[in-house]
């Protein structure tokens, strides 16, 4: 300012460093089939970020509806004496492999019950009008390059992979997930095992073998989990429309006439004996339940736990929402392997029941289980959010001299941040020392030829908080003193 007329003048001095503006941290993209791909009558061809099922619906529709053929409905009546009802009772079997293939739906659903909120959708394609068929390779692996171009996302998920039969098909698609985390090193892959015999030892091993990528340091960006669930969620169904394939009275097929409901839709059997009905839907109902893979639950409960702890709290030991029960009982013995295996060394984290708590996530580690420095979800995670947090705070510095100034400025933001971090109890130590360090400047992080070349290089260090997953009670008798 140059000064020429008397008079006072004033000057605002900025006395604090700029500061780091933390990035979300549980924002995943789910990548798959939808009923249909329009806003406000044209096509969505991009991925589009959503915040409810609801909003989902109103863009990519839902569910496919299940064929009429993969139930079948046995009524059983008792009667004593004959033409007075005193019992029902129904059997519904389903023929699963009939069951659409095309779960996003009810992917988002669990993924929405579990915690989840702002997500990123890509449709691969829409599915057939009947439901049937089986998702394309080649289009996921498409969807999930569409997401390189959008910065905001930080888990890719892909939950209808399974369905894919042919296992070197099933891998590329994995691959391509953990492959573009590598890349950008900005999101992470939650990555589903299949269920290929429900058999804990066999289906790990296929997935090790076949199913997941080799290059330990590409896995470190992954986690895999194991098994599927048997989720309260409801298959689309259309129960009026469902006939009875048999209709037994005590034991035999009930006689020609009105009262026998045999080849009855549902809806015709409502209109002439409702409580029948009523026990038919029930039953139904427990066969139409979906059983769905979990990477989509596991998404909602990062959301979860992020929200509710922080990124750097491993996302184990909490329940799973909407979910009755795991499609297979791992036990403790069944788990040692999955949990650490010293040959692969892929990781399986597993879903178990346990009594009085129910569905409970029991195990936070990536695919790269050996390493000592990528071995949990929860710092890679963590660090993840911290890389791109300070990268994208940072870019303000580009051009400004490269100087002592511009280092303690810099370095000075970095501190603070991580300070409040440290407080909030993401970094071990017990003081700022012991947690972090932040270096910066000629003959610390920079040779004159560095500088000359215009390069700033800053050298940052966490001891980010591991989770203590195991937990070691030693006892001894004491001898009596008295």
């Amino acid at each position: 300012m140059a000064y020429k007329t008397p008079g006072v003048y004033v000057e605002e001095i900025s006395v604090f460093p700029p500061s780091v503006a933390e990035v979300e941290s549980a924002i995943p993209a789910f990548i798959g089939y939808t009923a249909k791909a329009e806003k406000d009558g044209q096509p969505i061809t991009e991925p589009i970020a959503i915040s409810s099922l609801k909003e989902f619906e109103q863009y990519f529709g839902g569910a496919p509806g299940e064929p009429d053929d993969a139930f079948e409905i046995v009524i059983n009546e008792t009667q004593n004496p004959p033409g007075t009802r005193t019992g029902i009772s129904a059997a519904v079997t389903t023929k699963k492999d009939s069951f659409s293939k095309y779960i996003l739906y009810y992917s988002l659903q669990l993924f929405f019950d579990n915690g989840g909120g702002k997500s990123y959708i890509v449709s691969a394609d829409k599915f057939p009008a009947d439901g049937k068929g089986t998702p394309d390779k080649q289009k996921l692996i498409d969807g999930i390059a569409k997401l390189k171009a959008y910065d905001e996302p930080t888990m890719l998920v892909v939950p209808e992979a399974i369905y894919i039969d042919d296992d070197a098909a099933y891998k590329s698609v994995v691959e391509a997930c953990i492959n573009q985390c590598y890349d950008m090193k900005d999101r992470f892959a939650i990555v589903d095992v299949k269920q290929k015999d429900k058999n804990p030892d066999n289906d790990a091993k296929a997935f090790r073998d076949s199913g997941s990528p080799s290059d330990f340091d590409h896995n470190r960006y992954a986690a895999a989990y194991y098994p599927y669930l048997v989720t309260t969620i409801d298959r689309n169904a259309n129960v009026k429309a469902l006939k009875v394939k048999e209709h037994k009275i005590n034991g035999n097929d009930a006689p020609a006439g009105n009262d026998n409901l045999k080849d009855k839709t549902m809806e015709q059997v409502k209109a002439v004996a409702n409580d029948v009905y009523n026990t038919v839907k029930a039953e139904i109902s427990k066969a139409t339940r979906a059983i769905l893979p979990p990477s989509a639950a596991m998404a909602g409960i990062y959301a979860r736990v992020d929200n509710s702890r922080g990124v750097w709290k491993a996302p184990a030991n909490v329940g799973v929402y909407s979910v009755s029960s795991p499609d297979v009982i791992v036990t403790h013995d069944q788990q040692k392997d999955l949990n650490v295996n010293p040959g692969a060394g892929k990781s399986i984290n597993v879903i178990r029941f346990f009594s009085g708590r129910g569905p409970i996530v029991w195990g936070g580690r990536t695919l790269d289980g050996n390493s000592n420095e990528w071995r949990y979800v929860n710092v890679r995670r963590f660090f993840n959010m911290v890389e791109e947090s300070v990268q994208k705070s940072t870019v303000w510095a580009v051009f400004e001299p490269n100087t002592k100034n511009t280092w303690v400025m810099v370095k000075s933001m970095i501190e603070n941040y991580l300070i409040t971090k440290w407080q909030q109890g993401a970094l071990a130590g017990a003081k700022p020392d012991d947690a972090f360090y932040v270096k910066v400047g000629l003959g610390v992080t920079m040779t004159s030829d560095d500088i000359n070349n215009g390069i700033m290089n800053v050298e940052i260090g966490m001891a980010v908080a591991r989770p203590a997953e195991f937990i070691v009670l030693k006892f001894s008798h004491k001898m009596q003193v008295s």
